[in-house]
């Protein structure tokens, strides 16, 4: 039986409870928060929460903002009790009691309250029911968008970064339950990332440990092709949109310090599950992490691919080019107009890979000591990928930086005469045949479409021009072929080239619809300066024996845009006169053009005729070289291109018929262009280029025999042997011996240039490197000789020195010290 007594302590009234044998509180005396707590909860967890028992529970937490922590701290004793009883029902009302107290109170001791939301939260991320996890992730993301009005200095999220990254990857059996725990995860890592990143006192989110976690779950779910919610017509967000969306959030939120951070578990993560060589999920992964980040900061990114490339330059062939490839799609996107402050290392390090890509190529292996194998079809598609990356790169530059890096290429390319810089020990000659052509094409992709040069003076410098055009003269038709290229795409500026795409006769050229401007000053000065130059590799080209139809293309196209963008009347005149050198070329009986080589060049030259006769307007002109073309239609057609320039060509057996009026006469165009007012003294003048010593290095197979000719390592001519052999008499019988010996002499010289070069491919560095020490070595002694002289003090008056006195050294004037007074 119990006893009520009412007793006054403290003028506060005490309801006292007596039992049989027990002493104790009843619930009228326990403590009022308490009490508002207990109050919230119904008998029956069906009915929900008691709204009007939270709205006085969340009055007195507003009242008292103090009891905040006690309330918090009884709420998480009675959840952790209800979820050891396995009363789900008490504890989602207990959660959803935690959610409306974070949103209503905002006040300073709201920290303490905070830790015991926490716990709860990580208690029920750590149970195993699935509907558990996912309440305390729902509760867990309301609290990370409350905007907290004081910092927590002591407040750790390791734990859910590592819980939540665990959710992203579960493999629960049932799939509709296993998509929601990971978007739950997916929710919840962008709830810590939003919590962490808006207060600078907080846990720093962007430390390697925890984007190492972060990143990989969401490029995880990203990639997963199992998206439940991801058919047509179904309202509901799919895994792999909710990644995406909380990866452009991350991404955006990053800092200039922690892009590195952010991007490097991306490529490792790449990297682990072989996810380069599909292209599409890697190009699809860095498209977004472009398009998200700041502007200022995508060059960072263009840098991390840039050493990954770097770091990856003995892996197959497919991952090389599957990084290549997406470092080009992150080009395009790149549109500020600048790949950051070191462009040409970024360029560098791309032709780079392509030395590398040839000598693996040449060798069949990327790295012979791990056995790692490649083909030549995974190695050209990597070429083709890097090349296509350079071009991407360099048009996303200005137009001043466009050319700096055509320059810094062309300095890369192997030119006859001087060393290969990208040549390579392994690759030989073939190899820098290789670098040759790939680097050409290289140059291609650099085009002007955008932004074009307002004069050609700009565009084609000397220093660019001189060893583009000696490349006209190899003898690998290829790379004949893309230095034309090149010249068409850097000439055309008024984008004529595709109506010159077929070389055929033009009875009307007003067809075309051509874009012609008046050639500026510093055109005329350009042609002035280069145009000879030109006209001189146009006909040596023309006299190639291995030309075929794609280079008369080129030649004509060439020929064409000239006429059409650098032409005055001198220019005319000269290229009128280049046209008839090449009829004359094709009259020759050279034994190196072929009969079908003849023939093509009579019909290049009759169709450039055809089509600057009509753009000079003088009808004479144009009268007889359409008379000439009409009568070749009739007697003989295989001098027009429209029978040579087909797929089957109608090569007649020989040219023994051409002669008189189906030629071009030369007297007669000069005639009828001096009454027009031309300038025909040059045209009367024949055209006959000479072969300098230039050309005939670059007619050169070898560029080892090219070296040779810089290098004579032969002892007789050594400076080291200073004594001068005495004057040979020429008389009839040295003349004679020199003509007897010739034959021997040039064995001779040709044995001893292929034992230079053999020594400097073989013989190791050390031997070379004293070789060179030797002669500097000398030259030192040398100078010392030289300086001794100029320091000799000067004679005595007698002649000699006094007798018994050794005569001093003078003092070198840079030696001597002068009297204060006496500087100025």
């Amino acid at each position: 039986m119990a006893v009520c007594s009412i007793l006054y302590v403290n003028n506060r009234l005490k309801y006292l409870c007596l039992y049989t044998g027990v002493c104790g509180c009843c619930g009228a005396l326990r403590p009022r928060y308490k009490r508002l707590v207990d109050n919230i909860f119904p008998e029956d967890p069906e009915d929900g929460l008691v709204k009007v028992n939270m709205e006085k529970l969340t009055f007195y937490a507003l009242s008292a903002p103090e009891k905040l922590d006690r309330i918090g701290a009884y709420l998480s004793e009675r959840l952790s009790r209800d979820v050891a009883r396995h009363r789900y029902g008490y504890v989602c009302i207990a959660m959803e009691a935690l959610d409306q107290l974070l949103m209503a109170c905002h006040c300073q001791s709201i920290n303490l309250f905070v830790e015991s939301f926490l716990t709860m939260v990580r208690k029920l991320l750590e149970a195993d029911k699935p509907n558990l996890q996912i309440l305390g992730t729902n509760s867990f993301v309301k609290f990370a968008n409350i905007e907290e009005d004081t910092a927590s200095y002591h407040r750790s999220y390791d734990f859910f970064v590592s819980r939540f990254s665990e959710m992203c990857h579960s493999s629960y059996e049932d799939p509709d339950v296993r998509t929601k725990i990971r978007m739950a995860g997916i929710r919840g890592l962008q709830g810590v990332v939003r919590k962490t990143v808006r207060d600078e006192l907080q846990a720093n989110i962007w430390e390697r440990q925890h984007m190492d976690k972060i990143v990989p779950s969401l490029l995880f779910n990203l990639q997963d092709p199992t998206d439940r919610y991801g058919s047509p017509g179904c309202e509901k967000e799919s895994p792999a949109e909710l990644t995406e969306r909380c990866f452009r959030e991350l991404l955006g939120r990053a800092a200039y310090g922690n892009i590195k951070n952010a991007i490097k578990p991306v490529l490792m993560h790449l990297d682990n599950h072989s996810l380069w060589e599909g292209k599409s999920f890697a190009v699809r992964c860095f498209k977004i992490i472009m398009y998200s980040i700041q502007s200022q900061h995508s060059h960072l990114v263009i840098q991390q691919l840039l050493g990954h490339l770097d770091a990856n330059s003995k892996s197959s062939a497919t991952v090389r080019a599957g990084i290549v490839e997406v470092l080009s799609e992150a080009a395009v996107i790149e549109a500020s107009g600048s790949v950051g402050p070191t462009v040409l290392e970024v360029f560098n390090t791309l032709l780079k890979q392509l030395r590398l890509s040839v000598d693996y190529e040449l060798t069949g292996s990327c790295d012979p000591y791990c056995n790692n194998k490649t083909t030549t079809d995974q190695e050209r598609q990597l070429q083709e990928a890097v090349i296509k990356t350079i071009g991407s790169f360099a048009n996303t530059l200005p137009i001043y930086q466009r050319a700096e890096v055509m320059l810094f290429i062309m300095g890369k390319i192997p030119v006859p005469g001087i060393y290969p810089a990208l040549g390579s020990p392994i690759a030989g000659f073939e190899g820098s045949r290789m670098i040759q052509v790939m680097l050409l094409k290289s140059l291609l992709q650099v085009r002007y479409t955008l932004y074009s040069f307002s004069n050609m003076l700009a565009a084609l410098p000397s220093s660019f021009l001189e060893p583009l055009l000696s490349f006209t003269l190899m003898e690998d038709p290829e790379i004949r072929l893309l230095v034309l290229s090149i010249l068409i795409s850097l000439i055309d500026r008024h984008q004529n080239t595709h109506k010159f795409t077929f070389l055929s006769i033009l009875s009307d050229i007003s067809v075309l619809k051509l874009k012609v401007d008046k050639c500026s000053r510093q055109d005329n000065l350009f042609m002035k300066k280069h145009g000879q130059r030109l006209y001189r590799h146009i006909f040596l080209t023309c006299s190639e024996e291995n030309s075929g139809r794609s280079h008369y293309q080129a030649l004509y196209t060439l020929l064409a845009l000239l006429s059409v963008e650098l032409a005055n009347e001198e220019v005319v005149v000269d290229l009128i006169r280049l046209a008839l050198a090449l009829q004359d070329l094709a009259l020759a009986n050279d034994e190196r053009l072929s009969l079908y080589n003849r023939c093509a060049v009579h019909a290049l030259s009759a169709a450039y005729l055809s089509l600057i006769s009509q753009l000079t307007t003088v009808p004479a002109f144009c009268q007889h070289i359409q008379e000439v073309i009409e009568l070749r239609q009739k007697e003989v057609p295989y001098l027009l291109p429209e029978d040579i320039f087909i797929e089957n060509p109608r090569v007649p057996e020989s040219l023994e018929r051409v002669e008189g009026e189906v030629l071009f006469q030369q007297f007669q165009i000069a005639e009828v262009l001096g009454g027009s007012g031309y300038n025909i003294e040059i045209l009367n003048t024949p055209f006959t280029p000479q072969i300098t010593d230039e050309d005939r290095l670059s007619k050169r197979k070898s560029i080892g025999d090219t070296i040779s000719l810089q290098m004579d390592m032969d002892p007789r001519y050594s400076p080291e042997r200073e004594q001068k052999s005495p004057a040979e008499q020429i008389t009839f019988e040295t003349l004679k011996n020199a003509i007897v010996d010739s034959v021997n002499g040039e064995e001779q010289e040709r044995e001893k240039r292929r034992l230079v070069v053999e020594r400097f491919q073989t013989a190791p560095f050390e031997e070379i490197a004293a070789h060179c020490g030797a002669k500097s070595s000398l030259l030192q002694s040398k100078l010392d000789q030289i300086f001794e002289l100029t320091i000799r003090p000067p004679p005595s008056p007698s002649g000699s020195a006094s007798q018994g006195q050794t005569p001093t050294r003078s003092v070198p004037v840079y030696e001597m010290k002068f009297p204060d007074l006496c500087v100025y």
